[in-house]
């Protein structure tokens, strides 16, 4: 079955670059989100992170 998946592929006209594309959209979409989280401001983060303990389901803090 690898085989013939294998062969189709080759017989696809610029098809290699694909996985850079997807190899592309991983990294940057990574690097945002670490970007994201150094400068997300600290009471957000505390904020969010008592939401599951919250008693009150209607707060509207955020």
């Amino acid at each position: 079955m690898l085989k013939f998946v294998k062969n189709h592929m080759e017989s696809i006209m610029g098809i290699e670059i694909y996985p850079m594309i997807s190899l592309l959209i991983f990294f940057i979409f990574f690097v945002i989100l670490f970007w994201w989280v150094l400068t997300a401001k600290k009471e957000y983060i505390k904020t969010v992170s008592e939401l599951p303990l919250d008693k009150n389901p209607n707060n509207t803090t955020l």
